[in-house]
């Protein structure tokens, strides 16, 4: 079969031909039928500082993607062949503290798809049967296949309370333009973003944001004090900017809630930590899902009806088309690039 691979220690990825992958115990085996491009297989592609200490060629990239269960493997029995199913990257060991006290998203042996083990850009995926996880065929293959970020959205929104709430997400990438999504669709009272990328403004707009600020141009603060007296009530950071950072303990009232999800280039950042205390800012680190409850209210919004994050998918490629996909991302000029496998076109 054919797989998008990083097979040596240097930029880009190709497709190369594998052995179709064998079921394992324990395992489930799926047909792929849609697949997205994540931050992450960019870092992989770019060959960055992050990529080069992490990543150990040859490994199948991607950890994104959905598709039918072909094939269980000895001992599984809550899943089926003809299932169909989205992917969970992180694999966690289900033993630590942190596993038994139902907290598996900082499991402390967690593994990666397509990053620690093989992953699904590939005609075939095996993966653990919990990390398939099942949705409805109501929901559209192009969306299916992202849940994994969409859950890093749904986690970071829902730390906190959002209905009738003002929010504000800084940085518009296609993580942020969901979370602006799922705050409007838990009844925030106004959602803003903040974003220098006009291309980005656009999709947040039709994400569903009340206004979006330039942090290049705009007087944000002085903008929210008129939007928000007294403040916003949480902010969610999406950016990894430290501006963002600064910006969200000035806005956030007293009281409020900063939801961190941005990751910092350097990750030693100064901060007022006064304003934190005498604001009494409640912050909230986060990473991943929390396994399985993040999945739980996904599945609860994607079918209420009030969840649309097809604004996010600006891009519906072939797989083979990878290295088109990788560029746009790498320009800043796509919000979700989803991949779809079959016949190459």
């Amino acid at each position: 079969m054919k797989a998008i691979a990083k097979t040596r220690p240097e930029p880009g990825v190709e497709i190369i031909e594998v052995p179709e992958p064998s079921i394992r115990p324990g395992c489930v085996k799926i047909k792929l039928e849609a697949a997205s491009v994540c931050g992450t297989d960019l870092h992989i592609y770019s060959w960055d500082q992050w990529a080069s200490n992490r990543i150990k060629p040859p490994v199948i990239i991607g950890h994104e993607f959905c598709g039918t269960i072909v094939e269980v493997g000895e001992g599984v029995t809550d899943r089926a062949v003809g299932d169909f199913v989205a992917s969970e990257s992180h694999i966690v060991c289900g033993k630590c503290k942190q596993c038994l006290a139902g907290q598996g998203h900082v499991c402390i042996d967690t593994k990666i798809l397509g990053v620690d083990v093989d992953g699904g850009f590939a005609e075939y995926a095996v993966l653990p049967w919990e990390n398939a996880r099942p949705t409805p065929k109501t929901v559209s293959p192009l969306i299916a296949a992202f849940q994994d970020a969409l859950g890093n959205a749904v986690h970071t929104a829902m730390a906190g309370p959002v209905k009738d709430q003002t929010i504000l997400v800084t940085g518009m990438g296609p993580i942020g333009q969901f979370a602006v999504s799922v705050c409007k669709a838990l009844g925030a009272s106004a959602v803003y973003a903040t974003e220098i990328s006009p291309y980005r403004t656009e999709l947040a707009l039709k994400a569903g944001a009340d206004h979006v600020f330039n942090p290049a141009k705009d007087n944000i603060a002085a903008e929210l004090a008129i939007l928000a007296p007294g403040g916003v009530d949480g902010v969610l950071e999406m950016s990894g900017h430290p501006s963002q950072l600064d910006l969200a303990i000035q806005v956030v009232r007293p009281g409020g809630r900063l939801s961190l999800l941005g990751v910092y280039g350097n990750p030693i950042q100064p901060v007022n930590v006064n304003d934190l205390i005498f604001k009494g800012i409640e912050v909230q680190p986060i990473v991943g899902r929390r396994l399985w409850q993040t999945w739980d209210q996904m599945a609860e919004l994607l079918a209420s009806g009030k969840l649309n994050v097809d604004s996010v998918v600006t891009h519906v490629m072939h797989f083979t088309q990878f290295q088109e996909a990788m560029e746009l991302m790498k320009a800043g000029m796509a919000g979700k690039v989803v991949f779809t496998f079959g016949n190459t076109q």
